[in-house]
């Protein structure tokens, strides 16, 4: 289908998301991943909810609302935005309650996006076996160092657990940066240690809210690890708190961005923290 009037008449943002992708063609290219990571997230999210685990709640709730207003789906935005402010507030009873609605508008905005692309399938949908279940074994694992992959050429490590925005930095810097990712802080730590030998990192740009292992425990890694004075970093976070800014520029990083952004807004941070790395060297 891919007619934006069909969006426009669901009523999805489509004007505000076009100022974060630049163009349809891009928007397009990057809605199949929401399809997949909207579900994806509402099945980790009922599991949270289930052990009455609000941290990582809040966590991945926070990451569903950023993906749902990239993409202009604002009601689904205000609502993970409700659940995301409850639950911080520790209220259990409220997301026990609600749940069913949530997991109604993510259905309603992956259905939606299926069919302007045009590819109503099983990909996507939200049924009863993939809404439930136990947590993976993913999340339990060990975060002792393991091996990271070593980088050859100059390198930007973007570390967020949303695919989207580690796409979108991709298409934005592939032409003259190779990209490297990490879904969580455990990750990017295997890779940082795995990069000390080299000067190939000339940037990261770290979210602070992830699974697992969060942005704070890599930020502590590098400081401990003295890293900061060989590899600039820039954070983006949904969190704008006054604790959590402060505690933030407690490190040594070279700025802060909050979500969501602009092309130009990622542009201009990584560009800056980039020529910090000209003048470490």
């Amino acid at each position: 289908m891919k007619d934006i009037n069909f969006l426009i008449s669901k009523g999805v943002d489509v004007k505000t998301s076009l100022e974060l992708f630049g163009d349809i063609d891009t928007y397009n290219n990057n809605l199949g991943g929401f399809i997949i990571s909207a579900p994806e997230k509402l099945h980790k999210l009922e599991n949270y909810k289930n052990n009455k685990d609000m941290g990582n709640y809040t966590i991945y709730i926070h990451s569903l609302m950023s993906d749902a207003k990239y993409f202009g789906f604002n009601d689904l935005a205000n609502l993970a935005a409700e659940h995301e402010l409850k639950s911080r507030a520790g209220d259990v009873l409220y997301i026990q309650q609600n749940f069913p609605n949530l997991a109604n508008f993510v259905k309603g905005a992956v259905g939606i996006a299926n069919e302007y692309l045009n590819d109503v399938s099983a990909t996507g949908t939200v049924s009863s076996s993939s809404v439930g279940g136990q947590s993976t074994n993913e999340e339990h694992k060990s975060m002792a160092i393991q091996p990271g992959e070593v980088y050859t050429t100059p390198t930007i490590l973007v570390v967020d657990d949303s695919n989207i925005i580690r796409n979108f930095v991709k298409r934005i810097f592939s032409d003259r940066y190779n990209v490297g990712v990490a879904k969580d802080g455990q990750e990017a730590i295997n890779i940082i240690n795995s990069n000390m030998g080299n000067d190939n990192i000339v940037a990261i740009l770290l979210d602070l809210n992830m699974p697992r292992v969060d942005g704070f425990a890599v930020l502590e890694y590098m400081r401990q690890n003295g890293v900061f004075s060989k590899i600039p970093l820039s954070i983006i976070s949904g969190d704008s708190s006054r604790e959590t800014i402060d505690r933030a520029f407690t490190y040594t990083i070279v700025d802060m961005l909050g979500k969501p952004f602009t092309e130009a807004d990622v542009k201009r941070i990584l560009e800056k923290t980039i020529l910090y790395k000209d003048m470490l060297s």
